[in-house]
């Protein structure tokens, strides 16, 4: 029997553009075409209302920076296409103060980005400007699970 990190039934987030704590490819950073890459959802767990997802990088010299916040994801989502966001999705504000992915960006070294996918038993009802923040006041109470995916990126 093979041992697994997560039990049966976890909800996950992967990618088929790079392995958890890979490479993110260029194309999905300002070096490229600065475009999310495709990412695959699975095991939503029963009660799910919506989904959340946050993007971030902890290594930024002024500490964490956002690049992409969306909440209310369908919970039958199955992926998230590269350049895309789901039907119905809102986006709220990243640290460039767009409503928009902004892709890896880093000003020196490796920087790790991590993709955190929260199952909510709720929809929010958050206004476009809201950021990481207001997310995740609006969430807290009504996580039924959560995963993350980790990449990295280093300029050349």
């Amino acid at each position: 029997m093979k041992k697994e990190g997560r039990k049966m039934g976890d909800l996950r987030i992967s990618s088929p553009a790079f392995a958890e704590g890979g490479s993110i490819p260029v194309r999905y950073t300002c070096d490229g075409a600065d475009v999310n890459p495709p990412l695959t959802i699975e095991n939503v767990p029963e009660g799910a209302r919506s989904l959340a997802l946050v993007v971030d990088d902890p290594d930024a010299p002024m500490g964490m920076w956002v690049h992409w916040v969306v909440w209310n994801i369908d919970p039958q989502t199955k992926e998230i296409k590269e350049s895309s966001v789901s039907a119905g999705a809102s986006q709220g504000k990243n640290d460039w103060r767009r409503n928009s992915y902004g892709g890896p960006c880093p000003p020196s070294g490796t920087h790790r980005y991590f993709f955190k996918l929260y199952a909510l038993d709720a929809t929010l009802n958050l206004p476009q400007s809201a950021g990481k923040n207001e997310l995740e006041r609006a969430i807290q109470g009504h996580i039924l699970a959560k995963a993350q995916l980790m990449g990295t990126y280093k300029r050349k």
